[in-house]
Parts: C-alpha cells; sequence; structure tokens
C-alpha cells in the first residue's frame, strides 16, 4: 500500500509536503472520515478515492465495536423496564381493574390472549394443559348471550334432579341412592353429574355459526388439515377438514347418535361448507389457501371448549380386573367412609332376622350411604364411562379404547397412559368424547378385526345410567333410529349440504339397530345375574 507522503499532493504549489506537514496528516488519519477530509481541503491536498474508502473502512472498523456495546445496552434497558413495568401493573389493583382483566391465580397457563378494542369488545380466552385447582369458571368473551355462556361455562350450578320413572321395585329410590335395581346408578350420583352438552345446545351453537364470521384460522384441533378458527367476538372452534366425507359422516352422525341418546358429553358440532362467498369464511380466504382446502367441501365445526386435561382409564376397566358391577360400587363405597359394612345399606330381598352378614351382602340390590366427596367424584367418572363404552360400541369407535386394547399387546403399559380422544373439563369434571369420526362407517368396515375389543368392555359393564337404557330401548322398540338420524340431518342441513354429504346409509343404520340390540341383551343378563 502506498504512503501518505505519496498520497497527499499540494496543487497549488506543486510540491511535496514537508516532514511536519505528513506529521500532522498522519495525526489526522486517526480523526473521522469528516475531520480528514476537512484538514485535507484546509491545506490544499487531493485525497485519491481509494485512500478514501481505506480510511472509511478504518474508521467503521474502529466504531463498531462502541456501536454494537451501545445497541445491546438500549436492548438490555428495554427488556428490565418491561419486566419491572409488567411487575409493577400485577401488583396493583386499579391497574387491573381498569383492564377488566379477572383471573389472577392460574397455574402454568399454556396460552392467555387478549384483545382490547373498546369496552364492549374485551375478551379472555383461556387454554390449560394441567392441574389448576383455581380455575374461574367464568371465562368467556365479553358481551355473549345468556345461552351461549351456559353452553361454554358447563358448570354444576344449575342441578336437575334425577327423576326414576318405570322401575318396578318396591323400593323408591332417595337422594343418598348410590345404586338402585341391582344395575342402575342412584340419585346421590345422578344428581351430582357435571351439567355437559344438553338438548338446547345444539341449537344454539347452530343458529351461532349461521349468523358469526370467522376473522382467524390456525393450526390445530388434531392432525392433518384441522384448524382452529376463531370469530369475531373471540369464541373458537375445531373445524375437521378431510378428504374423505365417510369421516366427516362419522363426526357428524355419531354427534346425532349421542343427542337421540341424551348424552352429553359431546360438544356442539354442525355441518358447513367451504365457500369463499359466504359470509362465514370471506375473511379467510387467504388461510384457506394456505392450509390447502379444497372449496365446496363439507366440514364440522365443534365448538372449542377450554380447560381440558388428559383423562385415563380407570383401574377397574384395566386388565387385572376389567369389570364394573353392583359389588364394585359397594366396595369403593365402603373404602372411602372407612367402615367394612355400610350402616345405612337396605337389604330387602332378607327373609329373617339371623341371616349371616356375608349372606345379606350377596342378596342386597341397592345401596343408600352418605358419601364424601372423593367417592362421588369417582363414581361420577365410573358413571360417566359407562356411557362412554356403550356410545363406542354402538359406533365402534376405534380411536379411543379400542386404540389402547389393541395396542395392549405391544406395550402392556399403554392402560396406564391417557385414553385416546378423551379429556375431562377441570371445572365440572365432565368427560368430553372427542373426534368420533370413525365410528358408524369406518369403524363397521372394520368389525370383524375389531369387534372383540368392542365387546371386551361392554361384557364386563354391569351398572348403568338409567336414562341410557331408557333411551336405548326407546329406539330399539320403535325401531326408529334410521328414521330419526334422516330427521336430524335434513332438519339441520340445508340442501346443499345434502347434496355434497350423504346420509347414514341404510346398511349402517341397520348395524346400529342391531348394536343396540346387543347393548340391552347385556343389560338383561346383568339383571339376571344380579337379582
Amino acid at each position: 500500500m502506498e504512503s501518505l507522503e505519496e498520497r497527499l499532493h499540494d496543487t497549488k504549489n506543486n510540491r511535496i509536503p514537508t516532514i511536519q506537514e505528513v506529521n500532522k496528516a498522519n495525526n489526522k488519519e486517526k480523526m473521522a472520515q469528516i475531520d480528514l477530509k476537512r484538514f485535507c481541503k484546509k491545506n490544499n491536498y487531493v485525497i485519491y478515492d481509494n485512500f478514501y474508502r481505506d480510511e472509511i473502512k478504518r474508521t467503521l472498523r474502529r466504531d463498531s465495536g462502541l456501536y454494537t456495546y451501545c445497541c445491546l445496552s438500549v436492548i438490555f434497558s428495554f427488556i428490565l423496564g418491561l419486566f419491572i413495568g409488567v411487575i409493577l401493573m400485577g401488583s396493583n389493583p386499579e391497574i387491573e381493574n381498569n383492564l377488566e382483566v379477572k383471573p389472577r391465580n392460574f397455574n402454568n397457563l399454556n396460552s392467555i390472549k387478549t384483545e382490547v378494542k373498546d369496552k364492549k369488545d374485551r375478551f379472555l380466552a383461556v387454554s390449560f394443559t394441567g392441574e389448576h385447582s383455581k380455575y374461574d369458571k367464568e371465562i368467556y368473551p365479553k358481551g355473549l348471550t345468556e345461552d351461549m355462556k351456559e353452553i361454554l361455562k358447563d358448570n354444576k350450578d344449575s342441578h336437575h334432579k334425577h327423576s326414576i320413572s318405570n322401575v318396578n321395585i318396591s323400593f323408591v329410590p332417595n337422594d343418598m341412592t348410590v345404586l338402585y335395581n341391582n344395575i342402575y346408578w342412584g340419585n346421590e350420583v345422578e344428581n351430582s353429574m357435571p351439567q355437559g352438552y344438553g338438548e338446547n345446545t345444539a341449537e344454539i351453537w347452530e343458529s351461532y355459526v349461521t349468523q358469526s364470521e370467522i376473522i382467524k384460522m390456525e393450526t390445530g384441533c388434531g392432525r392433518m388439515q384441522n384448524r382452529l378458527v376463531t370469530f369475531r367476538d373471540g369464541i373458537q372452534a375445531c373445524v375437521r377438514y378431510r378428504q374423505n366425507t365417510d369421516q366427516i359422516q362419522g363426526e357428524i352422525f355419531s354427534f346425532y347418535v349421542g343427542r337421540l341418546l341424551n348424552l352429553t358429553n359431546l360438544a356442539p358440532s354442525v355441518v358447513k361448507v367451504v365457500d369463499l362467498k359466504d359470509k362465514l369464511w370471506r375473511n379467510v380466504a387467504n388461510d384457506i389457501s394456505v392450509a390447502q382446502w379444497n372449496t365446496n367441501r363439507a366440514v364440522v365445526l365443534t365448538q372449542y371448549i377450554p380447560s381440558l386435561e388428559s383423562a385415563t382409564i380407570p383401574d377397574i376397566f384395566k386388565p387385572s380386573s376389567r369389570h364394573l358391577n353392583k359389588y364394585d360400587v359397594l366396595k369403593m363405597s365402603q373404602k372411602d367412609n372407612g367402615t367394612d359394612t355400610p350402616k345405612q345399606l337396605l337389604i330387602d330381598k332378607l327373609k329373617t332376622k339371623n341371616v349371616k352378614k356375608d349372606k345379606d351382602m350377596e342378596n342386597f340390590d341397592h345401596i343408600v350411604m352418605k358419601l364424601i366427596k372423593k367417592t362421588i367424584k369417582e363414581l361420577l367418572e365410573l358413571a360417566q364411562w359407562s356411557d362412554l363404552i356403550i356410545f363406542d360400541y354402538l359406533t365402534a369407535n376405534l380411536d379411543r379404547i379400542v386404540n389402547n386394547l389393541f395396542n395392549y399387546q405391544w406395550n402392556v403399559n399403554i392402560m396406564d397412559g391417557p385414553a385416546h380422544n378423551l379429556a375431562r373439563k377441570m371445572d365440572s369434571g365432565l368427560l368430553v368424547f372427542l373426534d368420533n369420526e370413525s365410528g358408524l362407517l369406518h369403524g363397521y368396515r372394520l368389525l370383524k378385526k375389531y369387534n372383540v375389543y368392542h365387546s371386551l368392555m361392554l361384557d364386563n359393564l354391569c351398572v348403568f345410567r338409567k336414562r341410557t337404557v331408557d333411551s336405548l330401548r326407546n329406539l330399539y322398540d320403535s325401531q326408529s333410529v334410521k328414521t330419526k338420524l334422516s330427521d336430524i340431518f335434513h332438519e339441520k342441513n340445508n340442501a346443499v349440504i345434502r347434496d355434497i354429504l350423504p346420509p347414514l346409509p341404510d346398511k349402517n343404520a341397520k348395524i346400529l339397530h342391531e348394536r343396540i340390540g346387543k347393548v340391552l341383551s347385556q343389560i338383561e343378563k346383568c339383571e339376571q345375574i344380579f337379582r
């Protein structure tokens, strides 16, 4: 590289700079580029372009370390200030009241989404994935109708007294009845059942979806092309999209079967067609393209349920025991109440006062006992499992308990893990029967291979909910299950949907009717065994 003396030239006097001038220029080389340029101009020196560029590079290298240090200092100060601000806001109740963010005692929140536009549009949507003993039930978007709040909160505040009908026994169940007529859950269990999604929730959800519009789509709600969608007021839904219409039929017709059996464990669902001209979809056309959805396809929109945790298979249904009958219920009732024999156990079939205690325990046909909360909680779960076993047997659902039973031959620990496609609401204890797309169609095609696993659970069940049994008998005796499902399908879906999504085939409706008969045969067998 050339020296500075060779690059500087006195243009005015056409001479070489003196030693003093060169030394002065060397000192100026340490200055910023603008100072060097000013020095050269003042002394009538011309600096060549390549030397000027070299000087800029040296200046930038010299200052880059200082610049990086300044940036890091600013970023660190911002983060520290933000952290202090969050702490101050969290400890100031006045700020919380102004923002109207109510929940404060959540543990391990998975996600909290807030959106504040104006006072009417504020809402908080929360998703949980663990134990939360202080869960606030009143978490749903503000400004909703009371009907929508009812199907979102699902708590035990709205109890309905269980009524006993068509029971041909001398004993009349009361509010402390745990079991009666040998095979039916009593009022103490029935009256504590979570509210769930009752008769009118499907109509409320259908009306809501019809009048709403989606503003956001994101991945979620299971595998493949399913999507979690958010409506304008903050309500969310899981949308099931499949290339195969059998799975869409299976999902929605399984939901209809649940309605016919008065089950409250299935979230409200409705069928819609993907049409970008419809106001429901027009705001998310780009998201639909990204999801690789085809238009003019039927999809199922199911109410998104927050505050869910995984549910495991009860010990009583695991291979070591695998049965549920009145003796199991009695044992559980006695165990947790700290007594060998229940003092209030009523035995109707005693012939004399001198019958031995062991004989007494074999002849009871009902249990009346004041249970502790822990025992009631366990029996509530078993009562819902009795409905689940019947529901999955009727629909031949492959993706829940059958999945665990089939894989048990390779993995003996699978029964200890969470049940597939089953969840529990943390606020109420409601079991939610998720993802029923394999029911009624795909599951029926594979009955020869998997029916043994369906029967395995049903054949060991001998305690039932009376209203479920009554619904089964009404459907079977009237031979109306095909007609009722067809009526629901035509009533809930317009001609456009019916052109895209076929009804339940006649042969499948026939198989369903036959399986209802097999469930009733199991109930009659239990009545004979435990009479």
